[in-house]
């Protein structure tokens, strides 16, 4: 199996919705029909003698019922995420659809539905088992009280605190994927190539293949590629960039290595928009969105800004104390193999930061929530992180200067509070 293929098979699982409910009426079925054929039929007279008409009614009565929770499921949940990708962000929604919890529940409702179908085609005067019948009965008990949980989950799970928390978790994984091991200060960061080559050197293979977005690469495959043709590859474009048909994709050096255009292609991954697996910059460009959209004249909502702005917080913070020079990659004999591009520091504080101060500009809440940020992490951050956010710190002060007239607005804007407006100010734990 190809890399390319096992990348959009994982991917298909991870975000596919359809998939488990359509895996749990196959599983359904097939529980039904070994039940019937490798579990004895238990002596149990109330289902032997029974009336069996009233055990079909009920059957239909609870596969009427299932069917009847799962349209409104679906219902519910389609509208829950139309009005919180309105309110929040439209990144939302194929982050929703891909929630383990959601795929359980409409599993579990399908399961309930297939036993309990199983069961009714089971059950006449000539076959009836017991067990299967307990198991639909059993199924359909839990079929309810997942419903309810569901509920619970739409309602609850589109908050957008929790929507946030869940980018963090989402935006630490793929900064753990990118970017290997802690900062270290004995260690240079920078973008420059190891023999720092001319940029007419090499040789440019071009994207083969619709244009989209660049969403994921094979590290350890393209290095096999390049130690086969004792090469070195130098993808272009960053994750997370659009890339169209013919657009240079990479830089063999030396140029003369025998390297296949097709096997390079293979070995990238394109789609229509942005995903989290290898792009831990789109989870800071989520939280940016959300708080962006919150401090929107239409929306005025600085209180869901500054959830963002925790959010971003952390992760920042994370970010920071992350080794951010794992852009190359050597072979089993210390040979470069691979570089490729990825975000500096100074890129993820820029991104983090400078919308939010731009649309929060007006907000006291906003602006001390993004002060105490930025002097929080100058002091808990290695030294080397240090000057992009006093940079931050001084463009935050002259946007304070503009957009607050009054004397005493402007001494207010520029105190620091974790709360945005109402914390203590005298805290001195930074």
């Amino acid at each position: 199996m190809s890399w390319r293929l096992r990348y959009r098979l994982g991917e298909f699982v991870r975000s596919s919705f359809w998939l488990f409910p359509v895996l749990a009426l196959l599983v359904a079925w097939l529980v039904g029909k070994l039940v019937l054929v490798l579990v004895p039929t238990p002596d149990w007279p109330r289902f032997d003698e029974g009336d069996v008409e009233g055990m079909r009614v009920s059957m239909a009565a609870f596969a009427s019922s299932m069917l009847t929770f799962m349209v409104y499921a679906v219902s519910a949940l389609l509208l829950a995420i139309q009005l919180a990708s309105g309110q929040i962000t439209p990144r939302i929604i194929r982050m929703t659809f891909s929630r383990w919890e959601m795929k359980v529940a409409a599993g579990v409702f399908v399961f309930a539905f297939g036993i309990t179908m199983v069961a009714l085609a089971n059950t006449t005067d000539q076959v009836r088992h017991g067990g299967l019948i307990v198991l639909a009965i059993v199924g359909n008990v839990v079929a309810i009280a997942v419903f309810f949980w569901f509920v619970e989950e739409v309602g609850l799970g589109l908050r957008p605190v929790t929507v946030l928390q869940k980018v963090f978790a989402d935006g630490k994984e793929a900064m753990d994927s990118v970017y290997q091991g802690a900062f270290d200060a004995g260690r240079a960061e920078g973008r420059e190539i190891v023999r720092e080559p001319a940029a007419h050197e090499g040789r440019i293979i071009e994207r083969i293949g619709p244009s989209g977005t660049f969403l994921a690469f094979g590290s350890r495959e393209l290095v096999a590629l390049a130690a086969r043709a004792g090469c070195t590859i130098e993808l272009i474009p960053q994750i997370g960039d659009f890339v169209s048909t013919g657009d240079p994709l990479a830089r063999i050096h030396p140029s003369e290595a025998h390297l296949s255009e097709e096997a390079l292609n293979g070995l990238v991954a394109f789609g229509p928009e942005r995903t989290m697996r290898q792009d831990p910059m789109f989870a800071f460009r989520i939280m940016v969105d959300v708080a962006s959209r919150a401090l929107s004249p239409a929306v005025n909502d600085p209180t869901t800004a500054v959830l963002a702005l925790d959010q971003i917080h952390r992760l920042l913070r994370y970010a920071g104390q992350k080794n951010l020079d794992n852009a190359r990659v050597y072979d089993s004999r210390g040979t470069l193999r691979l570089v490729f591009p990825t975000p500096d520091w100074d890129d993820i504080v820029d991104l983090a930061v400078t919308e939010v101060r731009q649309y929060g500009a007006t907000s006291t809440q906003v602006v001390r929530r993004l002060r105490a940020m930025l002097e929080h992490l100058v002091h808990r951050l290695p030294a080397a992180r240090v000057p992009a956010l006093q940079s931050e710190l001084a463009l935050l002060e002259e946007t304070v200067a503009r957009s607050f007239p009054e004397p005493e607005d402007r001494r207010r804007a520029n105190k620091g509070d974790l709360q945005g407006l109402g914390g203590s100010s005298g805290r001195s734990d930074s």
